[in-house]
């Protein structure tokens, strides 16, 4: 029983590996829309990048060196980083909560540069991401 239980934990994690490719194409994504398709992030585009984009170095690290104790320090970004995203889909699309704006200066954050289906906009798009990526970091946990 011993030796099945080290052979697991020497094991690379295919679900740690998961979520590092989930946050290197999230932050491709944003690179894309930004620099390629000349989109201005707005404020709270900029606070979802804050929490992404050092996710993609972090679990690359964690993923060459097998490292599950990096799930402590990365599953917090990837919530409040999903929080983020919850708040700026919200913005968009409920009426009533435009009122509340973060965004005081430059691209409102009410604005969708895309619109995929009626409900896929970028800020969905992160809040996906850092949902994948939450739910492989717990799933490795177990």
């Amino acid at each position: 029983m011993d030796k099945a239980m080290e052979n697991r934990k020497n094991r690379p994690s295919y679900l740690l590996y998961m979520a590092w490719i989930i946050s290197v194409l999230a932050t491709l994504g944003s690179l894309y829309f930004s620099e390629i398709r000349g989109f201005v992030p707005c404020e709270l585009c900029w606070v979802q990048r804050i929490f992404m984009y050092p996710m993609s170095i972090i679990l690359g690290i964690a993923t060459f060196f097998n490292d599950r104790k990096v799930i402590k320090y990365v599953l917090p970004l990837s919530i409040i980083g999903g929080l983020v995203s919850i708040f700026h889909y919200m913005e968009q699309k409920v009426p009533g909560f435009a009122k509340i704006k973060p965004c005081t200066q430059g691209v409102p954050c009410s604005s969708e540069y895309i619109n995929w289906f009626g409900f896929i906009t970028i800020p969905f798009l992160a809040l996906l991401a850092f949902s994948l990526i939450s739910i492989l970091l717990l799933s490795v946990r177990k």
